[in-house]
């Protein structure tokens, strides 16, 4: 889709449109308007309408499994093929379940299956509150954290007060209200708020549900409180299967993970609150991840500038769709291709809020990103974030090669579009290096601190002549003399970008943009 960009002269209270703008034309003065057309259908809308989730799952027949059955032997003892309908309640799951080809896991009653335990024996310490017995063995550091100083959140086990979740502290010490303390050589658990009369829940299983066999289908769950390992799933998808309409929230890493799931289809979930990333994808052909609800990831505070946690990664795959999801205010990137994806699209996503980039495609090649509307992105605070383009922006194209960003919605974040050469060594594509990227018809809008658009390389990884290309986008500035861009180091206004060679085909306006609720981006200006 390419956003439509309309000349409006304002008359009284009203707007007259009088045609498209000209290429090359940068408008200036007191008394117009531009506004652009809505996004594609498919993007979701930020007003709270997008449907997902259990109430979306149809009506289901098959063999019950109540809240007392062991889940994950009524499905081993069944043929490939059943269906089993969860029954209203909680299903506290003990055994991780691994369905067989064909089988099918559903719930039209709102079951939770839970990987938590209830925590009953409390006593009494100073201030705080003990209880022992209930931790695993202590088990090896993996991941990096955002305080690379404590160093705990590759920790799993998450605790819940009265459904609530509580902050992990590195040390008996640090225990207060709203916070807890495991410890792992003397098995203790210390809390800060009294456990009576609450509900204490302690997350213990690893996973719901990993393959048994292909083409399985899950929908209708909710699915919360897996103690899982860091870039491990709570639900983790195989060879076609399609995960529809569940909701998975408060899992200690990853919420879905789709691995060596060629064809899996994970479609209309919500996707929350969980400790390191929503959804993770890894050496996959041709998977889809389409219209979830992806918000508030990264509870557990992994590192937010740099690895893998936020909204969505994919790596090592080819093939598929990231298309129509609303990806949200994640503590970390909202969606991130890394290390060797290939001929995969991103298109139609509404990415607002999140920490880092909004899109980050990082040593990939043949991709497309397209259609995307990326907001509010990138201010994240913490350790290794940063302003200029070598931190990212909205969209951030990093080592990659034959990269197509066209059509994208690209509105106030730290920065527009960021194109970054690195050294980054050699994979099986041989070197990588920064070749054949393509930026074209995006509405980008940079209108405050140091935003810019433009590329950077370090000294090892100069950029040829020729290999990065920017025209026929349109740029929504405070000032047409405001240094916005750069290239290589050196920063260029509007006009002096374009003797670079650069946009030449490009439009630049002095203007306010305005994302509504709808995803419909008005430009109003110039400001007063």
């Amino acid at each position: 889709m390419r956003t439509a960009l309309l000349a409006v002269v304002a008359v009284g209270t009203g707007l007259v449109a009088v045609g498209p703008l000209p290429a090359n034309s940068a408008p200036i003065g007191d008394d117009w308007t531009v506004t652009t057309s809505a996004p594609a259908a498919s993007t979701p809308p930020a007003d709270g309408s997008f449907r997902t989730g259990p109430e979306l799952a149809p009506a289901c027949t098959g063999v019950p499994i109540r809240t007392a059955d062991n889940a994950a032997e009524v499905v081993a003892d069944h043929p490939t093929g059943t269906t089993f309908c969860f029954t209203a309640g909680l299903h506290r799951i003990r055994d991780t379940i691994r369905p067989k080809a064909g089988q099918v896991l559903a719930s039209d009653q709102g079951a939770v299956l839970t990987g938590s335990v209830r925590l009953t024996r409390w006593s009494a310490s100073g201030k705080a509150w003990v209880t022992t017995g209930v931790l695993p063995p202590a088990y090896p550091k993996t991941g990096q954290c955002e305080d690379n100083q404590a160093n705990i959140c590759y920790l799993r086990e998450q605790v819940f007060r009265d459904g609530k979740h509580l902050t992990r502290v590195p040390s008996r010490d640090k225990v207060a209200p709203g916070t807890f303390y495991a410890d792992y050589a003397a098995n203790a658990v210390y809390l800060g708020d009294t456990p009576v009369g609450h509900a204490i829940e302690m997350s213990s299983t690893p996973t719901a549900i990993e393959p048994g066999g292909n083409n399985v289908t899950v929908r209708g769950l909710t699915i919360e409180h897996f103690a899982t390992p860091p870039q491990g799933g709570a639900v983790v998808l195989g060879l076609g299967w399609k995960v529809f309409a569940n909701d998975i929230h408060w899992n200690h890493a990853v919420g879905a993970m789709l691995v060596n799931a060629d064809g899996a289809v994970l479609e209309r979930n919500r996707i929350h609150h969980n400790g390191q990333l929503g959804v993770g994808q890894y050496s996959t052909l041709r998977g889809t991840i389409s219209a979830n609800e992806v918000s508030g990831n990264n509870t557990d505070g992994f590192w937010i500038a740099d690895w893998e946690s936020g909204g969505i990664k994919t790596t090592w795959s080819n093939g598929g769709w990231v298309t129509g999801n609303l990806i949200k205010d994640n503590r970390g990137i909202g969606l991130w291709s890394d290390a060797y994806d290939e001929n995969r699209t991103f298109g139609n996503n509404h990415i607002v809020g999140n920490a880092a980039d909004g899109i980050r495609y990082e040593i990939g090649r043949n991709g497309v990103i397209a259609d995307n509307v990326v907001s509010g992105n990138g201010f994240g605070t913490g350790r290794g974030s940063g302003t200029s383009l070598w931190d990212g922006g909205g969209i951030n194209v990093n080592t990659s090669s034959n990269v197509q960003v066209r059509d994208n919605v690209v509105a106030n974040n730290v920065n527009g579009i960021a194109i970054q050469s690195r050294t980054r060594g050699s994979g099986p594509w041989g070197t990588n290096l920064l070749r054949g990227i393509v930026v074209s018809g995006n509405q980008v809008t940079m209108r405050g601190g140091t935003a810019a658009t433009g590329m950077v390389q370090n000294s090892g990884a100069a950029i040829p002549d020729g290999e990065v290309s920017l025209n026929g986008n349109t740029y929504i500035l405070d000032s047409l003399t405001v240094e916005r861009f750069q290239k290589t180091g050196r920063w260029f206004t509007a006009k002096q970008w374009q003797a670079t060679g650069q946009d030449t085909t490009s439009v630049f306006t002095i203007g306010k943009a305005v994302l509504d609720a709808t995803g419909i981006l008005t430009v109003l200006g110039p400001p007063s």
